[in-house]
């Protein structure tokens, strides 16, 4: 699934910025490649910005409710 949605020109979207682990890894500021970011999310899945909401074939990362009524109409 993280294959599939996630994108490497927008990895901000699909990673937790605040969650502890973000912070312990060092990840602030790095530039990661997508292998990378999935690599980190499959390791510490608290990594994953939640919730994962998926409409139709677009899957919305973290908490985004204006997105969900743009989409939904």
């Amino acid at each position: 699934m993280l294959e599939r949605y996630v994108d490497e020109s927008r990895l901000d979207e699909f990673l937790n910025k605040r969650s502890p682990a973000y912070k312990e890894r060092g990840l602030e500021g790095r530039k990661l490649t997508k292998r990378e970011a999935i690599d980190l999310m499959l390791e510490d899945p608290n990594l994953i910005r939640r919730p994962i909401v998926i409409i139709g074939s677009r899957a919305i990362f973290g908490y985004r409710p204006d997105v969900y009524d743009e989409i939904i109409g």
